[in-house]
Order: C-alpha cells, then structure tokens, then sequence
C-alpha cells in the first residue's frame, strides 16, 4: 500500500509537507500542493482512515447492530436512523456479528446503536466503561454511557390479548419470539398478564423466532389441533403473515375460523384480505430518536431513557368470538 512517505520520496519533499499537502493545509504553496496531488494520484494513493480517526478521534460513522437482515421489519428503522445521521454530518454503517463487535474498540466508529440479542449485555458494558457510547434498543443497561430508546412492548401486547378477549374470544395462542429477544420477553409477559385477569380464557403457547417461516409451522399445529374457533397472537407480523397465508392456502377462513393479530404494523399487513390487526408504532422515529440520542451522548449532552408510545390497529382478522 501506497505511504505519505512514498510520495514525499518522489516528490523530493518532507513526509509532513505531504502531510500538509493532502489536507489542504496553507502552510504548503499551491504550486507545491498541486504537485504532490498529482503523484498521490498517479501513485493510486488511499489516505489511511484508521490512521486519520486515531488523530483527530472521530470517525463521523456510527455503527448499528442487527442480529440479522432479514424482514421487512428493519428498513425503515434504519431509514430514520440515516436521516438524523446524515443531518449532523454521520454516515451509517450496518454490522452483524462478533467481528464487526472490534469496530467500537478500534475506534473505527464513533458510537453504536444496538439491536442485536447476540450481542452480550456484558461486552456492552465493559465498551461503555471504557468510554464508548452506546444506544440500546433491545435492553436495559445501567451506565452513564448507555441510553435506553424501548418500544412499549407490554402496552402493546396488553392491546393485542385485551382486543381479541373483548372480541369475546376463549381461546387464545400466543406465537413467541426468540428466546434472547427483549422485545419477545417483554410481550410475553404483558400478554400472559392480561390472560391471567381472565381466567376463563384458554392460553396455548407455540415456540417462534420472529421469521414467516416459525409462522406458517405455527399454522401447521393450529390446524392440526383445530376443533373451533381460536384466536392467535403472534409477537410479530413476519409470524403473522406465515401463519395467515398457510391457513388461507388450507382453506381456513380468516376472521371467521381462525382470528389473527400481530406486533409491528409492517407494511405487509395493509393488503392482506382482512387486513391483518396488528400492534403500531412508528419505527422511523424508534430508529431517528435512537440516533438523536448517540449524538447527544457523544457531544456530552445529558440524556433520559426515552420510549415509543403503540397504538392498535384493528383489523377484519379478528372477528366476533
């Protein structure tokens, strides 16, 4: 690879003129300027963006962690991140996986946003000691240098049961997410809470990881153990829709047989027929105010914990019990 030294060699000059040179520094004449940005282009010359963010201690990237890509779910979560980034002058990178984990220590970013159950609440922890920022998403963190922006899962999920319960429904399953996600846990937990201040109701739990496809298996039980009417509950849409278009495929009628609500609010769910109910939330705001908090942590501006409010959306899915 291409050095300042190796330019400053043919050029005849100094490491630091070079120095100087390509950061258009005016201790350097413009002729001389000019000279030394055509060998560092003639000599393919790539400024080191390890070596330039150890100088001045800022990367101006900030990094957001996923535990995965796949979905409809993140796309704009992530579109309110970039706006509110790029505002004040960040790019964004997405990462994934214990190897990109470096790039806070690094410094090869200025700070992370996290999203992602396989990155360990430990090693956050021990990056947050040492002074990295950080905004969690899907967590509670106890640290000057960590900000928490929560959806309001429990609200939402207390919607969801209490909605299909008014619906006069008795019998109830509940799709559950990964066994990691935060966001699984805190339904789960509002929604068996609400059943449990109804006691005639009849709870069954069926074991899914937020994707279609624990949703269209989740279908597959359902119909199987099919004797009446039921409602479903799945903690997310991408469930949701599995298991709606498996059961429309078996010739299920939806919001009459089987009676289907779910968590997000993806766009999906605005064309199904019924439309699917479902929990909302705006998710480019999760994703802006998240950003909006890194920076303020970054620039030393106190912060609170912030949440997103939910609201229900009803749908013809869920029909009279």
């Amino acid at each position: 690879m291409i050095s300042i030294k190796d330019i400053a060699k043919k050029a005849g000059v100094s490491i630091s003129t070079v120095s100087y040179a390509l950061n258009g520094n005016p201790k350097v004449t413009e002729e001389t300027s000019a000279r030394i940005l055509k060998i560092a282009r003639e000599m393919d010359y790539v400024p080191n963006a390890a070596a330039r963010t150890l100088k001045s201690r800022s990367s101006k990237i900030i990094g957001v962690y996923l535990t995965d890509f796949s979905g409809a779910f993140y796309g704009e979560v992530l579109q309110g991140m970039k706006e509110v980034l790029n505002k004040r002058g960040y790019d964004l990178i997405v990462c994934s996986g214990s190897y990109s984990h470096r790039l806070l220590p690094q410094r090869m970013i200025d700070g992370a946003i996290v999203l992602d159950h396989s990155f360990a609440s430990e090693e956050l922890l021990q990056l947050a000691e040492r002074g990295h920022k950080l905004v969690v998403l899907d967590r509670e963190l106890n640290h000057p240098n960590v900000n928490q922006v929560h959806l309001d899962n429990k609200a939402g999920a207390a919607l969801a049961v209490e909605y299909v319960i008014e619906k006069g429904h008795r019998k109830l399953y509940v799709v559950t997410g990964p066994q990691g996600s935060y966001d699984s846990k805190q339904r789960l937990q509002a929604a068996k809470q609400a059943i449990e201040r109804n006691p005639d109701v009849v709870y069954v739990e069926i074991e899914g990881n937020f994707t279609k496809e624990s949703g269209e298996l989740a279908a597959k039980q359902i119909m199987k153990e099919y004797k009446e009417p039921v409602a479903v509950f799945c903690l997310n849409d991408e469930m949701a829709i599995g298991l709606y278009n498996t059961l429309v495929k078996a010739d299920f009628r939806i919001g009459e047989q089987i009676h289907i609500i779910g968590f997000d609010n993806i766009e999906l769910t605005q064309y199904t027929q019924p439309r699917l109910a479902t929990i909302d939330y705006s998710k480019r705001k999760w994703g802006a105010l998240a950003s909006e908090q890194l920076i303020k942590l970054i620039m030393g501006v106190p912060v609170e914990h912030e949440r997103i409010y939910v609201t229900l959306i009803e749908g013809g899915s869920v029909g009279e019990g």
